[in-house]
């Protein structure tokens, strides 16, 4: 079997995607920096304009797995890197010439994330296309790997790119970075067929068709909806946990840093250990006690009281945590892509990742809101029982057959089969 390295294109796939995740966390803390301290803005205008980021992934989540389906990828993440460099180059420009508003901010911001869901969309259905099956775990665990180490030190570097050159410059750095990832990207050569524009339907069958995929799968309706359910919950506790951590157990910045550090060595650790874990325990199994692991994982943070411990309990909950993430992910993402035909990778991938971000935004302020009126420890305690409830499910429901060797299940009925032979007829939009 070839290694990664091997594979034609993985390895600049794969530095584009590295370099792509370190510019992001240097201008994920540098806008929040122009937003609140060059624009004066306020706690409610802070809020508004990081809103705007994940706005769109509600609004057009399902037409971006329609628009990835009917065009080829790799020029539609190409497009969308230039896009968002062009974007965020044009922001210090503004701030220079004093015409940068809090409203101006939201507008950028928000084309920005329609591009980013275009590219996230194009980038998960193209990997199958650039690795062969055997290394689909591996490469998307190599992916996460990346980004771990981004989230681990791209905050620090963000800090101190801030302190040297400010925020409006420091976006200007990732500007740089999605430059470099496009154009790394357009030199990455693999199969990239152009889809049938014969088969296209009207805009609204094709939603249905990707739609209808996901949820009347034999197992990836199962992995689908529980895997919503662990986000609303897990952004519940995560929402709490720096408030609680900073307020509730006093263990400091630097103890929080050391809990982020924590985390990123988990999620190391997973990415590293998912393909052999998968390969001894094959997908159900392995997505079944890993999603119990990772909302068990939780338990230490809850119990944790202030004192010498607090910060040794924390910092196993984020390393738990992550480790149970960075083992299952890969393994889901590569089951997921491994049994939806090619041409609805992209409606299959958006569907599930619009609404995980949809259960983001209802999770996050549902838990700030029961640590506000309850208490920091009820909130924990709920989004903990939640995320434990959905793993239970998932155990009980056929996912727990899935296998490796599923690719494509000839046996499993197609459930847009009847739904496409019935829009056939109904033209295009």
């Amino acid at each position: 079997m070839p290694r990664l390295v091997e594979v034609p294109g993985y390895v600049r796939f794969w530095t584009a995607s590295a370099v792509s995740a370190f510019g992001s966390q240097v201008t994920g803390l540098a806008l929040q920096i122009l937003t609140a301290v060059a624009l004066s803005a306020s706690a409610t205008e802070v809020g508004i304009v990081n809103a705007a980021r994940w706005v769109p992934y509600l609004l057009f989540g399902l037409m971006a797995g329609v628009v990835v389906d009917r065009w080829r990828r790799k020029p539609m993440m190409v497009a969308t890197d230039l896009g968002r460099a062009v974007l965020l180059g044009a922001i210090p420009v503004l701030y220079a010439l004093d015409r940068l508003s809090i409203p101006a901010l939201c507008v950028f911001v928000f084309v920005f994330g329609v591009l980013s869901l275009l590219f996230e969309a194009a980038n998960q259905s193209y990997v199958p296309q650039l690795v062969p099956k055997e290394l689909l775990n591996a490469g998307y665990a190599r992916v996460q790997q990346a980004d771990a180490v981004a989230g681990s030190t791209g905050p620090l570097i963000a800090g101190v790119l801030i302190k040297i050159m400010g925020a409006p410059l420091a976006v200007l750095v990732d500007a740089l970075t999605y430059l470099i990832s496009g154009l790394l990207l357009a030199s990455v050569k693999a199969p990239d067929p152009v889809p049938d524009r014969g088969a296209r339907r009207s805009l609204g069958s094709e939603l249905r068709e990707g739609v209808a995929w996901v949820y009347r799968h034999r197992t990836l309706a199962s992995i689908a909806l529980t895997s919503h359910a662990m986000l609303l919950f897990n952004s519940m506790v995560s929402t709490v946990f720096v408030v609680f951590a900073l307020h509730g157990l006093k263990i400091g910045e630097f103890g929080l840093g050391v809990t982020y550090a924590c985390a990123s060595v988990g999620a190391l650790l997973g990415g590293a250990l998912s393909g052999r874990v998968a390969r001894r325990l094959d997908v159900g199994a392995t997505l079944i006690v890993f999603r119990l692991l990772a909302a068990i994982g939780w338990l230490p943070l809850v119990l944790a009281e202030r004192g010498p411990w607090a910060l040794a309990c924390v910092s196993l909950a984020c390393f738990i945590v992550s480790l149970a993430i960075g083992v299952g992910s890969p393994v889901e993402m590569s089951y997921r892509q491994a049994v939806t035909p090619d041409r609805l990778r992209g409606r299959m991938n958006a569907t599930i990742r619009s609404m995980n971000w949809g259960m983001v935004a209802v999770g996050a302020p549902l838990g700030g809101v029961l640590a506000d009126q309850i208490s920091y420890r009820f909130a924990l305690w709920i989004g903990l029982s939640g995320a434990v409830i959905q793993a239970l499910v998932l155990a009980a429901s056929r996912t727990r057959g899935a296998r490796a060797a599923d690719e494509l299940d000839l046996s499993t009925p197609d459930p847009t089969r009847h739904g496409a032979a019935a829009a056939a007829g109904q033209g295009k939009d």
